[in-house]
């Protein structure tokens, strides 16, 4: 088998996924997924995928992830996993898509306007 390259998304965050036969080792960064994540609740979020398919300890995944904050990273690695997973085998997506893990997440932060102090604050308004 050869390498399987996705693409996963997630407000700023943008994950490089590559996907291979292997014995389940998460690289993140030229680090492991535990140590870029030390929160169980996203390591949790970056296996997901597997989970849901049966398929842990099966492929070796290499991710380089730039830009947002933590959690942005992680749910945007969990879409190109996921994505990796269906170019293998098509049979998981009806599994992953139940769970939402084939959706791009199309929320991003409002811009701010000019003459306000945020997206939708205002400057405090005297009537007199």
């Amino acid at each position: 088998m050869e390498i399987i390259n996705t693409l996963g998304r997630r407000k700023t965050s943008v994950a490089r996924v590559y996907m291979k036969k292997g014995k389940g080792n998460v690289i993140v960064n030229k680090k492991d997924y535990k140590e870029h994540f030390p929160v169980a609740v996203l390591q949790g979020k970056v296996v997901q995928p597997f989970e849901k398919t049966d398929t842990v300890g099966q492929y070796d995944i290499n991710v380089t992830v730039v830009g947002g904050g933590i959690n942005g990273q992680a749910e945007a690695i969990r879409l190109g996993i996921s994505r990796a997973l269906v170019k293998v085998s098509e049979d998981y997506k009806p599994l992953l898509k139940a769970d939402g893990l084939m959706t791009r997440d199309p929320r991003m932060v409002e811009r701010k306007k000019p003459g306000q102090p945020k997206a939708r604050k205002k400057f405090q308004f005297s009537k007199r």
